[in-house]
């Protein structure tokens, strides 16, 4: 006796459905996330500023950009630290958390490059 293939129930339909349309809006989260921190209108980020595993070096150079920059609409201090909290919260969303510390580092450093203590 030959068995019926299941019919897949609404629930399970519905769950697919959802994971597809997440996936999708993840993705294209990403995407512009992705494209903020490479081209920014605002700041012109030295390339892999992000990586680096020095918090000095990641403020220094974005207090560089900030300073350089003839395009940002705020003061520099805020453009840099906007950049900053964007890319914690946005584009590194799978941040390790070793990383996302040495990061909230690159904030402490960079408010004292400021001298916003």
């Amino acid at each position: 006796m030959a068995t019926r293939p299941r019919r897949k129930t609404a629930d399970a339909a519905a769950g697919k459905r959802l994971a597809r349309r997440s996936s999708r809006r993840k993705n294209r989260k990403s995407l512009w996330s992705k494209r903020v921190t490479q081209a920014s209108n605002a700041l012109d980020l030295e390339k892999g500023v992000f990586g680096w595993s020095d918090p000095s070096r990641i403020a220094a150079s974005l207090k560089r950009s900030a300073e350089r920059s003839r395009r940002r609409k705020a003061e520099p201090y805020r453009s840099a630290l906007s950049m900053l909290t964007f890319y914690i919260n946005r584009a590194g969303t799978n941040l390790s958390a070793a990383r996302r510390k040495l990061l909230q580092q690159a904030k402490i450093e960079l408010r004292r490059q400021f001298g916003r203590q």
